[in-house]
């Protein structure tokens, strides 16, 4: 899903140094790059159709935001994600082809189709339970590798620029989240394996469905995907050394069962993504416009098979799993919010409390059926698809219709 961003087109705010305005086109840059100019009413659109960065103008590649340091006389600030208004640009502006436009409308739809594919687990549940371990294993990784293919080196270098906003999300999603889950498991008394089931989802990474729920919401869809993608890295450890050190006194936990795992199936294709996208660029710009919709495609599928496989146990048991899982998500939405805004603007608190709210429950699920016996482990896991779809959609619809302030500091360094 972070592939999103390459749809996203920057709408850019021209404040010129001169008295007055004067229509004009901008002069082409001697360079590789082609930058057109077309004004309306004193705002200026920019398109820029090479990958490439100059001194000038940076662009990191597959990034949703652009930076542009100076252009004569006039200074060019772009806010990330979308423009100031939210809404998406029009189709004389966008240039982005009808194909492109019917792309991003299926992956902007991404709630709807999880919602259906919910609805069609719990009642159809042949229809999705062929997605089995091994499928599922694979369905994953392919999802994982969608992502690495929208990543460079740079993106990673671009966290070192950013430590403290990229910083301060890592430790929402592996600090408040586990500690939120063995609270409510604790508060609730919940069941051995349903509440190892709960720390076990509550200690997953980011999921990939936060890029798009960030883009509806009007946050900084570059921060999200730096966000899931450190998150998804950092797994590899902290997802199974959480889930040991808070679940290890309830059933016995094979740590080092879940570090192998995550990293054969998170980490390993998107180092394949990263390194095609790198060394094989031609290849990857023909399949790269297709990538969203097959993120949506399996992230639906991953997330209606737990539905359909614990189908039976949701019918009986789904009330009382309702409440924890919920209230993990709403604590997680809420508190990644009002904490970020005691330092950061309007844009990057949405984002970050997006990222802590949304889990990868298709990770967790995969976890708890390949490495504990009990298949009420999985549960939680099954029932975190429904609240995580349902609540951040519904969050980021809320805030789609709420304003940024147009003076919201940005904390987000190119």
């Amino acid at each position: 899903m972070a592939s999103l961003s390459r749809f996203i087109v920057k709408d850019c705010k021209l404040q010129s140094s001169e008295a007055l305005h004067r229509p004009s086109y901008a002069r082409r840059t001697p360079t590789h790059f082609s930058i057109r100019s077309g004004h309306e009413t004193g705002r200026c659109n920019l398109f820029i159709q090479n990958k490439h960065q100059i001194s000038d103008v940076a662009f990191p590649v597959q990034s949703s935001f652009i930076g542009i340091t100076s252009l004569r006389n006039s200074k060019i600030s772009c806010k990330a994600a979308t423009n100031v208004s939210g809404d998406l640009p029009s189709s004389s502006s966008s240039g982005m082809s009808q194909y492109e436009k019917i792309i991003e409308t299926l992956t902007t739809l991404f709630p709807l189709w999880v919602i259906l594919g919910t609805i069609l687990g719990i009642y159809k549940p042949a229809a999705v339970t062929w997605l089995e371990t091994d499928l599922f294993t694979l369905g994953l990784g392919f999802l994982m590798l969608s992502m690495g293919l929208t990543l460079t080196f740079d993106d990673f270098r671009r966290c070192l620029r950013n430590p403290w906003t990229v910083g301060v999300g890592f430790l929402a999603q592996y600090f408040i989240k586990p500690l939120l889950g063995f609270a409510i498991a604790m508060a609730l008394k919940l069941s051995a394996p349903l509440a190892t089931g709960l720390i076990l989802v509550s200690c997953c990474p980011g999921g990939q469905a936060s890029n798009v729920a960030t883009y509806i919401s009007k946050g900084n869809v570059a921060l999200s995907v730096l966000m899931t993608t450190c998150s998804t890295i950092g797994a590899i450890v902290m997802t199974p050394l959480l889930t040991k050190l808070l679940a290890g006194q309830l059933v016995p936990v094979d740590a080092a069962g879940l570090a192998i795992s995550t990293f054969q199936v998170v980490l390993v294709p998107t180092i394949i993504g990263v390194l095609s996208n790198e060394f094989f660029p031609k290849f990857t710009s023909k399949i790269i416009t297709i990538t969203p919709l097959i993120g949506v495609i399996l992230t639906t599928l991953l997330c209606a098979s737990p539905i359909g496989q614990v189908a039976d146990v949701l019918k009986t048991q789904g009330a009382q799993l309702l409440l924890p899982v919920a209230a993990l998500h709403a604590a997680a939405f809420f508190l990644g919010y009002w904490l970020s805004k005691f330092s950061f603007g309007e844009s990057t608190s949405r984002t970050i409390s997006i990222e802590c709210g949304m889990q990868s429950s298709a990770l967790g699920f995969l976890l708890a059926q390949k490495h504990f016996t009990n298949p009420l482990v999985a549960v939680p896991s099954a029932v975190s698809v429904v609240c995580m779809a349902l609540g951040g959609s519904a969050l980021a619809v809320y805030w789609r219709n709420q304003p940024i302030p147009v003076d919201d500091k940005d904390d987000f360094k190119e």
